[in-house]
């Protein structure tokens, strides 16, 4: 029997919008009917077979009715376009964050279940082997009591990235440091932990003056409110030259596991009680982006997913309201910084 066939469209198409439209093309259940960029097809490099306007409206006066939108552009945007497609009759894919409010998120989540539609987040290192080996010792009880949880996030974001992009850097379309480089990992935290509350927060701006108008460092303590554990999140963007590394060190009742690499992308300690570690499949490599490097590249699971769900056999990896916890937890957290 022939799989269903989706029509998409992607909003955004710069370096992960254009992932966005390979994965589309490359799925055998996709179809690609829209590109839309205020640039022109020409400037952004998207297929010449395939319509490209200016805006979804223009998309829509053109006839053309998506069974799907793809938001890839600047943070800022994504609410108001994620609204304007579940309106206009479409399911959405956002890239993180899902919003820079949460306000904001409560009012696309609201529209989701009005009309019907499902929003799907994009927060693929869900994705990674160590990932999902470690929600599976969470979920399994295999580490009993969570005591503390350390996050460190350390990776250069220096003028090459932020030169690249007129909109990076910016309050209002990047929103902060933790929105545009670290979600991933404040998703990893509530996707594995739970609601987290922050204590103390101390952010700085070390060596981003007139590229950023936010911190590029930070340092936030918490504690988790369905575990009795505390734990911390140290990030940065200050690093020089390349990224350093991502990490997540548990210590629990059990035992204690660190997870670590550039990206969380490989189990670097497992010590836990009356566990053999399993040998794990290879992480993705990291989205290579030219002068920098981000989280891994699992684009293509989240699409498998997307397929899954409209065809109605499966669930949303990422949904909204797990998409509208990550904003709330990092609007928490700027609303206590220090500086």
């Amino acid at each position: 029997m022939k799989p269903s066939t989706w029509t998409f469209a992607v909003i955004g198409c710069g370096r992960i919008g254009l992932r966005h439209i390979a994965m589309i093309q490359g799925s055998q259940q996709g179809q690609l009917v829209a590109t839309i960029d205020t640039k022109t097809s020409d400037e952004v490099n998207t297929p010449d077979s395939v319509p490209h306007f200016t805006s979804m409206a223009q998309m829509r006066e053109a006839g053309i009715q998506p069974d799907v939108v793809a938001i890839a552009t600047p943070n800022g945007l994504h609410a108001q376009q994620a609204l304007e497609a579940i309106v206009g009759g479409s399911h959405v894919i956002i890239e993180k964050p899902m919003a820079l409010h949460k306000a904001d998120a409560e009012t696309v989540l609201h529209a989701a279940l009005k009309h019907g539609k499902q929003v799907i987040g994009v927060m693929q290192n869900r994705y990674s082997p160590p990932s999902a080996w470690l929600k599976s010792m969470v979920d399994e009880g295999k580490l009993g009591s969570i005591y503390q949880v350390h996050v460190d996030c350390f990776w250069n974001r220096d003028e090459r990235y932020y030169k690249g992009e007129d909109w990076h850097g910016s309050k209002d379309l990047d929103g902060g440091t933790l929105f545009t480089q670290f979600s991933h990992f404040i998703d990893m935290l509530y996707w594995l932990f739970g609601d987290i509350e922050p204590l103390a927060v101390h952010c700085a701006n070390f060596n981003h003056e007139g590229l950023i108008d936010f911190e590029d460092s930070g340092m936030v303590h918490f504690k988790m409110l369905s575990q009795k554990g505390v734990g911390s999140l140290n990030y940065s963007t200050s690093v020089w030259d390349a990224n350093l590394e991502s990490s997540m060190t548990i210590i629990a009742e059990k035992g204690s596991i660190k997870i670590a690499g550039q990206y969380m992308n490989e189990v670097v300690h497992c010590h836990v009680k009356d566990y053999e570690m399993p040998v794990l499949p290879p992480s993705s490599p990291p989205n290579n982006y030219g002068d920098y490097k981000g989280s891994a590249a699992n684009h293509s699971l989240v699409y498998d997913n997307v397929m899954e769900v409209l065809g109605g056999q499966g669930s949303v990896t990422t949904n909204a309201l797990e998409g509208l916890k990550v904003v709330e937890i990092i609007e928490k957290i700027y609303a206590l910084a220090d500086v």
